[in-house]
């Protein structure tokens, strides 16, 4: 009861607190409130009784959502604005009530106008940045809220442009921005707003495979340039820089393919002095920041699946529809095979880190990096096994159709690998299954009798049979198409063929 007593009295001050936000009270008292009441808002039970559509509604006005006014002019009136958002924020997460009451009172559309209020003004910050995350929370609450500002409320342009803002860009073409070989990491505050910014777009570009039209096209490039410059941008601290990144890598996990070419340019600078990194006259840049945050996300050993197959889908993605782009990936990870002594899973290069994710328990991850690899092959299946052997690759193959060779189904330049000498002289003695050098080992059958071998071979077809009537294993072939089926299948369908081809003469 005690506990009941308290939980009455915390909703009757937030009561009082909002009865006294709706007079004409002093701008301190205002922020006094706001910031009481931000605390409260973090407990759900408390919330439930308050949530209505007055209260919202005096929280809206106190953030000057509520106003056509062309600018905001006040600078006083910054700290509750930016208080008010925070409280709107918290209540809007944790009540689903006030969910529904931000469809009914329209709150995106004012979010968006507000947002528009501080293009070009100063001191505005804090107020575009909760501005932006309770877009994102809506927009991850609510897909109508996602679609009206897709389409509706032109929030994609509206939210590129507050990304583009946390940047001091300077653009020297069509979609490339100047690089500042000195360029200062951005502030805690810039980081946060593009953070947010980046957040938001996530959630209103989902979905957004395809691109229908010219202007969805040019949108969405102008957006990726954006992107490029905010993978070769520092936060002030190396956990703000990765944060930066992996929001803006998510990001581009949404943007059609066909436009995502804009991560590379072509690289005009002559100066010799100049670090680019290049690969036949393209900037690679962001495509190594790419290369370099996904190895550390492998090295991290954890949270995989949220953590690294967005970077590695994306990189899969580019691979697959960028030729220049899959070159270049291709000679970082898969370099021409000289030293084959040990297993491809064994040792601290890039090429063993993915090999060994093949195998990982996690059957989303296994998929991705053995699909990222594949690309990298051109999706052959014989150039796939020299690098993983094929005991790694097995997996993939299966699920592929693919374990009696051949290549997949997409279209790559014809650009052959070259061996390496050191690879063809000990091409002969690679053991194909473990996808190493293995020094030739003595055949146990060299001293046997033909008794001796009849013996072990019927006592291993016992060892099977046993083993697959206890239904420990299910003996599997291979169809003619490369999909595996119960060995029963494989033996009836040869015999059905025999049959008829018997019949037949």
């Amino acid at each position: 009861r005690g506990g009941d007593g308290l939980w009455v009295c915390y909703i009757q001050l937030c009561e009082g607190i909002l009865l006294l936000l709706d007079k004409d009270i002093k701008t301190s008292c205002k922020v006094i409130c706001l910031e009481a009441l931000r605390i409260l808002s973090r407990d759900k039970k408390v919330l439930v009784p308050v949530t209505t559509k007055k209260n919202m509604e005096i929280l809206m006005k106190l953030a000057k959502l509520d106003t056509m006014e062309d600018s905001l002019e006040d600078v006083t009136d910054f700290p509750v604005i930016v208080e008010a958002l925070k409280c709107l924020c918290n209540i809007v997460f944790n009540s689903p009530a006030a969910q529904k009451l931000s469809l009914e009172l329209n709150l995106a559309a004012m979010l968006c106008n507000l947002l528009k209020k501080c293009k070009d003004q100063q001191f505005v910050e804090d107020i575009k940045c909760f501005d932006l995350r309770l877009l994102f929370l809506l927009s991850l609450l609510h897909t109508d809220i996602r679609s009206q500002l897709r389409y509706d409320l032109q929030g994609l342009p509206l939210l590129t442009q507050a990304l583009e803002s946390a940047f001091s860009i300077r653009w020297t073409d069509k979609y490339i921005t100047a690089e500042d070989q000195e360029m200062s990491p951005l502030s805690l505050q810039e980081t946060d707003c593009a953070v947010e910014a980046l957040k938001a777009l996530f959630n209103v570009t989902l979905d957004s495979w395809n691109v229908h039209s010219e202007n969805d096209s040019h949108e969405f490039r102008y957006m990726t340039a954006i992107l490029r410059h905010c993978l070769l941008t520092l936060g002030p601290t190396e956990d703000k820089t990765e944060e930066l990144h992996s929001n803006a890598i998510n990001l581009l996990s949404n943007v059609p393919v066909s436009c995502l070419d804009v991560l590379i340019s072509p690289s005009t600078q002559e100066d010799p002095e100049d670090t680019d990194i290049k690969y036949n006259g393209m900037n690679m840049d962001a495509i190594q920041v790419l290369l370099k945050f996904m190895e550390k996300r492998i090295d991290k050993g954890s949270s995989y699946r949220e953590g690294l197959t967005p970077v590695l889908s994306l990189l899969t993605r580019c691979c697959r529809s960028h030729r220049n782009i899959r070159k270049f990936i291709k000679a970082q990870v898969l370099p021409p095979l000289r030293d084959v002594s040990n297993r491809p899973e064994v040792g601290t290069t890039l090429r063993n880190k993915l090999v060994r994710l093949m195998t990982h328990v996690d059957l989303g991850v296994k998929q991705i990096a053995a699909e990222f690899l594949f690309v990298l092959c051109k999706e052959r299946v014989d150039s796939l096994l020299k690098y993983t052997g094929y005991g790694n690759a097995a997996g993939l193959l299966a699920a592929r159709g693919l374990l009696a060779g051949g290549r997949g189904e997409t279209w790559y330049s014809d650009d052959e690998d070259t061996d390496t000498e050191e690879y063809k002289s000990a091409k002969p003695n690679i053991n194909l299954i473990t996808g190493h050098l293995e020094e030739p080992m003595p055949n146990p059958m060299d001293e046997m009798t033909e008794e001796q071998k009849e013996y072990e071979a019927m006592k291993l077809v016992n060892m099977f049979d046993k083993l697959s009537r206890d239904k420990v294993i299910t003996p599997m072939g291979v169809r003619p198409d490369g999909t595996m089926t119960p060995l029963e299948e494989v033996v009836c369908q040869y015999q059905t063929n025999e049959q008829e081809s018997s019949d037949s003469d």
